[in-house]
């Protein structure tokens, strides 16, 4: 497929109307519905056998995927603000709830799911910035020293957070 290239359109999304797609225990997607491809703007021939980064914007920094990975592959669901890029370039941000799929004989992952829905411009707004900074500390120095200052971060906010745990508090702004 041919890059694309992000332009600065927002596509707002429908307020209760789930974005919903599968992939197996390696990201490809294996499934995904019609609100999924209308907002997207790809077709579901053009998703299903892909790696579900097709639709990752280049403004989201890697750190923040490294950590949503480890957890999601140990088993655990997490809930993240995400800015995914559209097939024309434009964007959109959404709340996002993965739950990871497990198979019952032997308890390994099979798969993950995720439930995605729009949220609120305060939210986006608190995220964004954050987001910004890890990214800009990825492209100057490395992804380690982007968790590193998402850890301080988190520590100087004076509360008991943690990277999972600022995610599910984003739900207070919708």
């Amino acid at each position: 497929m041919e890059k694309v290239i992000p332009k600065n359109g927002e596509i707002e999304l429908e307020k209760n109307r789930y974005l919903v797609s599968e992939t197996d225990a390696k990201g490809v997607i294996t499934y995904c519905n019609d609100y999924f491809t209308k907002i997207s703007g790809y077709s579901r021939e053009e998703l299903i056998g892909h790696q579900h980064n097709i639709i990752r914007h280049p403004d989201m920094p890697k750190v923040i995927f490294r950590l949503l990975w480890q957890r999601i592959q140990s088993g655990k669901n997490i809930n993240a603000v995400v800015k995914n890029l559209a097939k024309d370039g434009n964007y959109y941000w959404i709340f996002t709830e993965f739950k990871t799929r497990i198979d019952l004989d032997d308890n390994s992952v099979i798969g993950y799911t995720a439930h995605r829905k729009s949220i609120s411009h305060d939210a986006v707004d608190v995220i964004a910035s954050l987001y910004s900074k890890l990214k800009e500390i990825e492209e100057e120095s490395s992804m380690d020293d982007a968790e590193k200052y998402l850890n301080e971060f988190l520590k100087e906010q004076g509360k008991e957070i943690n990277f999972v745990n600022l995610l599910d508090h984003i739900h207070k702004f919708y």
